[in-house]
């Protein structure tokens, strides 16, 4: 989707209207889709420097750094609101979105149903009535599914109760809806913003299933302040961020037989208890025929390498950020090549076998509160790996096997 940004005098560029990117299962900062390969985020410094000085061993468990793009609020001769991004130099060309992409389907849903109101709630009731073919790229929308409700209310009814969701997940959405609110209240329009560009890691998976973990026992920044400190030491106490170092923070999986996502938010994963948290495991490695056996191997074999990782990086304090399992929930052929059912099929070192069937992914995300010596604002030196994460991964290895042993 081409705009032309207009905001300079004498000056017409090509811009990318951002889409909300319908994948985010947690945080609460936007993500926006940038293009096929790449998502964006608001910028904060902390976290562009940690990836501007990420070792080495790490990068393979974080999403690539792509640099960084200048955002703005513009308002079209119609008075729909958008986040138009000035194209990288090398991305100068035109920029086109497929019309089968869901994120755009909603997101002209929500204009045209929105348009006009101008206001602080520029998302705040909308109805989708398009009828899609099932397609790739549309298969997480359903077209028998309406809506007519405020997007906070898909996360969590009036009771704080998580209910299960259909068709795609709507935390992006929410994030999204707070992120345009808090632009047109607080900032003028054209007013220009940055945000970091990084790696979509789910774009080669189908159906992409994705568990959003919260890691370490500790949730607060050294920067936080008493209020905020207390609030976060509240919610891993009551949590299985204190007894297990992890805590569920959203979640997506896709159901085969029912040809839609099932989703879970961060509300869901704080009441968790251990037991609780145990058959979430399960829940997310079931595609609703059967259990995904097949991808315990190479998950287990993934966090067994991250953990290495994060053992041999002293001084690092992950604090607040999040680790996302991956795997696609497409139904893999009845056979592979060699004539082996999936599960049967032996595994790779990065978690694929042999015909790439059972392709898992273990990525790290969010580091806006990580510090570690050199980092510009550090206020505490820290010596040796970070506990609490390596005590979260150890237990999440472990009930992982549990589950393994008990199927």
């Amino acid at each position: 989707m081409v705009v032309q940004d207009s905001t300079d005098a004498g000056d017409a560029r090509v811009g990318v209207r951002l889409e909300p990117f319908l994948h985010q299962v947690g945080g609460h900062l936007s993500v926006m889709k940038y293009d096929e390969h790449t998502v964006c985020k608001p910028l904060i410094f902390q976290e562009q420097r940690f990836y501007e000085s990420l070792p080495l061993a790490m990068k393979r468990f974080t999403p690539q750094y792509k640099g960084t793009i200048t955002v703005h609020l513009q308002r079209d001769s119609r008075g729909h609101l958008s986040l138009v991004a000035t194209p990288l130099k090398e991305n100068r060309g035109p920029f086109k979105v497929s019309t089968e992409s869901a994120a755009v389907a909603i997101w002209q849903t929500l204009q045209q149903t929105t348009g006009g109101t101008g206001g602080a709630h520029p998302l705040a009731q909308w109805q989708l009535a398009h009828s899609l073919e099932e397609s790739p790229a549309t298969s997480l929308l359903r077209s028998d599914f309406h809506l007519n409700a405020p997007v906070s209310s898909l996360v969590e009814d009036a009771k704080g109760n998580q209910a299960e969701r259909r068709s795609f997940n709507p935390w992006g959405l929410q994030c999204h809806q707070a992120h345009l609110t808090r632009l047109c209240t607080e900032y003028p329009e054209n007013q220009r913003h940055r945000f970091l560009l990084l790696e979509n890691v789910v774009s080669q998976y189908k159906h992409p299933c994705i568990l959003d973990l919260k890691m370490g026992t500790r949730q607060h920044g050294d920067d936080a302040s008493e209020e905020k400190k207390a609030r976060h030491v509240r919610k891993c106490a009551q949590s299985t961020s204190a007894c297990l170092g992890v805590r569920i923070c959203g979640m997506q999986v896709y159901q085969v037989d029912k040809k839609h996502f099932l989703c879970k938010d961060k509300y869901y994963g704080r009441k968790l208890s251990v037991e609780g948290f145990r058959q979430a495991l399960h829940q997310f490695l079931h595609d609703g025929t059967r259990f995904r056996t097949e991808l315990l191997e190479p998950i287990q074999h993934r966090l067994q390498a991250l953990l290495s990782v994060i053992r041999s990086q002293s001084s690092y304090r992950f604090y607040s950020s999040s680790l996302l399992i991956i795997y696609d929930g497409q139904e893999p052929p009845e056979r592979t090549p060699g004539g082996l059912h999936p599960q049967e099929a032996p595994q790779t070192a990065h978690g694929s076998s042999s015909g790439g069937l059972t392709k898992v992914d273990i990525r790290m995300i969010d580091f806006a509160h990580t510090t570690y010596k050199g980092s510009w604002n550090e206020h505490t030196t820290y010596d040796g790996p970070d506990p609490g994460y390596i005590f979260g991964l150890e237990n999440l290895i472990q009930i992982l096997q549990d589950i393994q042993e008990g199927e």
